[in-house]
């Protein structure tokens, strides 16, 4: 699976990743071990506690090395004749205008104006062209969107 990613975001997962590798793995080993220094772990909390939280860290960690191997940057759209990955679109809808820019799903923040290539809206915008009526289908009915420009 690709996961489209802008650069920035990608030195995001990174760092995360590296954190979680050294500081926060030293973190919940320590936990372990303090934990099972007091004795018998069958009725121990704190134990199950730290092996828990070891399972969440290590399957983050997991997550992001994925994330990161799958990667596919986002460059800033190439071309402002269609809507790709990387554009950021103005929109109309009843008169009032909106911009939005197409990221991946591990990106996507509607209220950041960030909306994802799978979503219902990002995938309807996509390969169209400036001055198009996009049609979509939400739970409310069918809402129809004029593309104004393409950066």
């Amino acid at each position: 699976m690709d996961y489209y990613l802008t650069q920035e975001r990608l030195q995001e997962l990174k760092q995360e990743l590296n954190y979680l590798k050294t500081e926060k793995r030293l973190e919940v080993a320590e936990r372990l071990k303090r934990a099972k220094e007091l004795g018998d772990l069958s009725e121990n909390s704190e134990y199950f506690e730290a092996r828990e939280e070891q399972g969440q860290v290590e399957g983050r960690i997991a997550e992001l090395e994925d994330i990161i191997k799958n990667a596919t940057i986002i460059q800033k759209a190439a071309s402002k004749d269609k809507v790709s990955i990387g554009s950021t679109i103005e929109i109309a809808k009843d008169g009032l205008k909106s911009k939005f820019t197409i990221v991946g799903s591990n990106e996507a923040r509607p209220e950041a104006g960030l909306i994802s290539n799978e979503s219902p809206l990002g995938r309807a915008f996509l390969d169209k062209k400036a001055g198009d009526l996009v049609k979509v289908k939400t739970p409310g009915g069918e809402v129809s969107y004029k593309i104004v420009s393409i950066e």
